[in-house]
């Protein structure tokens, strides 16, 4: 009877430790990723992709992410949107259905209109790079921005084009929808207010053919057409289509980093010759190159050119680190009120700071040092590095 008691002991003893060592052993942090993989924006999304994904492994790297008194493994999810808000609902609903609760993606304004709902309703934090005027507010306490619009860098830079390029007027061409719109209207007050004429043409996204466009743009007679918001494969043809119709002047980029896109669709710096453009980092700082070799002995392979990755490598790491001094990988309330106290200072971009509360009402967008691109002539500038204006 006792060695039977005994035997019955040892087994539940047994049977306890079965069930609670390799529980503790699997603490998982699984992140999602969203965004356009496919289509027009899909330099963006992969972007986001290779990004999340190498901040995962790195973490890995190191042993996994000090969590509380556990070590948690980090892996990712990734929903292609398709650039649009359905597909980013889509995206939102199929995370929460495997209980994801931190999101990184999307970009573009109606993705980040379809996935915010569905993200409050789950209590999912979001870090997204939407330009729109409403993609963070005190109405999404759970929603960063990963990196500033056009409201915190679009002076600097219009103030360097206007003096090397003597701008009195610009077309800015941007789609039909809240991606756009909202967008090209802040970038048209601000040239306005820096005593440049600014008008605004929009196109259903999508669009293949712009000559319809092309001939209202040079009905105005502009010194600059500024692509804005544009998708790059969209801007690229754009350009193109410009050139070939006889425009002269040059071509802004106040709306995410594109350049090499643009310049592969156009025909390379012949074409598009004189511009200006955000950057969203200062891409030649040594700091900032150290990103790639770093991707590349993690990941084994090359990471994506488009400079929007470095961003959200800093907004991943920024965001482990919350959830690692918060101690949860559940409590999105917790990490993200952990968030809004952390310094805003990357290894790979420097010291940056809060910003938002001007134009967005809340203080949860990040800005980094950002680089100003010019090519004068064919001939491509160093990008200029130019530090966020403090609100």
């Amino acid at each position: 009877m006792m060695a039977s008691s005994a035997r019955s002991a040892l087994g539940a003893c047994c049977a306890l430790i079965i069930a609670t060592g390799p529980a503790r052993a699997a603490c998982e942090l699984k992140l999602g990723i969203v965004g356009g993989l496919s289509g027009a924006t899909a330099q963006w999304g992969a972007a986001i992709k290779a990004a999340v994904e190498f901040v995962a492994a790195d973490a890995n790297a190191a042993g996994g992410l000090k969590v509380g008194a556990e070590s948690c493994h980090v892996t990712t999810s990734a929903f292609d949107t398709k650039a649009t808000a359905e597909g980013a609902a889509a995206a939102g609903n199929g995370l929460a259905s495997q209980g994801i609760k931190f999101v990184l993606g999307p970009v573009v304004s109606p993705e980040a209109t379809g996935i915010k709902p569905i993200a409050a309703r789950n209590g999912m934090l979001v870090f997204l790079n939407s330009y729109a005027k409403n993609a963070i507010g005190p109405q999404w306490p759970l929603v960063f921005h990963e990196g500033p619009g056009p409201s915190v860098w679009a002076d600097p830079i219009v103030k360097v084009a206007k003096s090397q390029f003597g701008l009195k007027s610009v077309v800015v061409v941007a789609p039909n929808d809240q991606g756009g719109t909202d967008i090209a209207s802040v970038d048209a007050d601000v040239y306005r207010q820096n005593g440049i004429e600014a008008t605004t043409e929009y196109y259903q996204r999508g669009t293949a053919n712009f000559a319809p466009i092309v001939t209202r743009i040079l009905s105005h007679g502009p010194d600059a057409v500024d692509t804005a918001s544009s998708a790059p494969s969209d801007a690229g043809v754009l350009v193109k289509q410009l050139r070939q119709a006889g425009f002269k002047g040059s071509i802004g980029r106040l709306g995410g980093a594109a350049t090499d896109e643009i310049l592969r669709i156009s025909g390379g710096p012949e074409v598009l010759k004189d511009a200006y453009w955000y950057e969203n980092v200062a891409i030649a700082d040594p700091r900032v190159r150290a990103v790639y070799d770093d991707y590349r002995r993690v990941m084994g392979t090359a990471a994506p050119e488009n400079t929007t990755m470095v961003l959200w490598v800093a907004a991943g790491r920024l965001l482990l680190k919350a959830i690692s001094e918060a101690g949860t990988i559940s409590d999105t309330k917790a990490v993200a009120a952990t968030l809004r106290r952390q310094t805003v200072d990357d290894k790979y971009l420097g010291r940056g700071r809060w910003t938002g509360q001007k134009f967005f009402g809340i203080n949860q967008e990040i800005s980094y040092p950002f680089g100003i691109g010019l090519m004068v002539n064919g001939e491509m500038k160093p990008i200029q590095r130019a530090d966020p204006p403090a609100e």
